[in-house]
């Protein structure tokens, strides 16, 4: 599978996207500083939520509509996405930016309406965020355009993961990468749950990744040892500007240093070999062999006095020592002397 220029899959280095999310902090020129600052820091790419308040909820005041047991307590869901939203009318100049940097660009949208936007755009994928994986409508409606779909299952169970792949796949789309999440902000390292992103990629015949809502880097490393293929990070110029998701959101050099060790996770990965690089030849020499331990004539029959184990390795493998052992020699030998199976009869 192919988003703009980067091959996602197996084999291929991770892709790592920056969330901006709502920390433009209401400032298209900390937004643009943010876009330049995610390349600074190594990412392939960066997302943006594409809604208002009026095409995400409803501006009511019924107590539905409150936010309760969340780090935005007490707040109604207008008021927070009226505060949150990046303005439409930003999003053709922040793309702009974006490639000018060489970043990949797309967004979650939030309703139709979102999606004909971001066509005109011409977005090469799109993310359906956690809470909208119910919204099949929604999903169906994105998938048709034939575009990368990624889908974040934070919220979701079992049904709700499987219906949103069916969704994709009814329109014909099976370019489908589900990312294991956890809804909760911050959320604690406990709960990340990360055997799931294989079980994702097996189950659903899936390219598996995360969306991560943890501090630091560490749930990330986990992820890349299990498959994950996909790391989407919420980012921040710095925690200190506020916001309603800064508190969670990683700065630029905690972003650089979780990218290199991104990288350097998928460099130890490896692959199944048991074929010796350069060095290691070079320190096999160091293993054990069977050298002589104590001198002997020839016809001698030897001993566990006579040859012994023991580094380096240039000598016979150990694997003969019971082999030589009672054989006679047929010619003299020193301490410290190689030997070979041919030595002995």
């Amino acid at each position: 599978m192919k988003i703009g220029n980067f091959e996602i899959g197996s084999g291929k280095p991770s892709f790592i996207i920056a969330e901006l999310s709502a920390n433009h902090n209401g400032s298209l020129e900390t937004a643009i500083e943010t876009i330049r600052a995610v390349k600074r820091a190594g990412a392939d790419a960066i997302k943006f939520q594409t809604y208002t308040a009026d095409t995400i909820t409803l501006n009511s005041r019924k107590p539905d509509f409150l936010i309760q047991g969340t780090i935005w307590e007490g707040k109604y869901l207008h008021d927070l996405y009226q505060e949150a939203y990046t303005p439409w009318e930003w999003h053709k100049q922040l793309f702009d930016v974006a490639k000018e940097e060489g970043l990949i660009c797309f967004s979650s949208p939030f309703d139709h309406s979102a999606v004909d936007f971001l066509e005109d755009l011409d977005v090469p994928a799109y993310k359906i965020a956690s809470f909208e994986i119910t919204d099949i409508p929604l999903i169906e409606y994105t998938a048709s355009k034939g575009k990368p779909i990624i889908i974040s299952t934070g919220i979701a169970t079992r049904e709700d993961v499987q219906l949103a792949v069916e969704a994709c796949k009814k329109v014909g789309n099976e370019q489908i990468i589900l990312l294991k999440c956890t809804s909760s902000y911050p959320a604690p390292i406990e709960e990340a749950n990360m055997v799931m992103i294989p079980y994702f990629e097996k189950e659903f015949s899936v390219i598996s990744g995360l969306s991560d809502h943890t501090m630091g880097s560490t749930v990330a490393l986990v992820a890349i040892c299990l498959g994950a293929k996909v790391i989407e990070k919420h980012f921040i110029i710095d925690r200190s500007i506020g916001g309603p998701d800064a508190s969670f959101s990683m700065n630029e050099p905690e972003f650089k240093e979780m990218v290199q060790s991104i990288r350097d996770a998928e460099k130890a990965m490896g692959v199944v070999t048991f074929e010796l690089s350069e060095k290691q030849l070079v320190s096999r020499a160091h293993s054990r062999s069977l050298y002589v331990s104590k001198d002997m004539k020839k016809g001698e029959t030897v001993t566990d006095e006579h040859i012994r184990s023991v580094r380096p390795g240039f000598s016979l493998h150990p694997k003969y020592y019971s082999e030589i052992l009672g054989k006679r020699t047929l010619k003299d030998f020193t301490l410290g002397d190689r030997i070979k199976k041919e030595d002995f009869e």
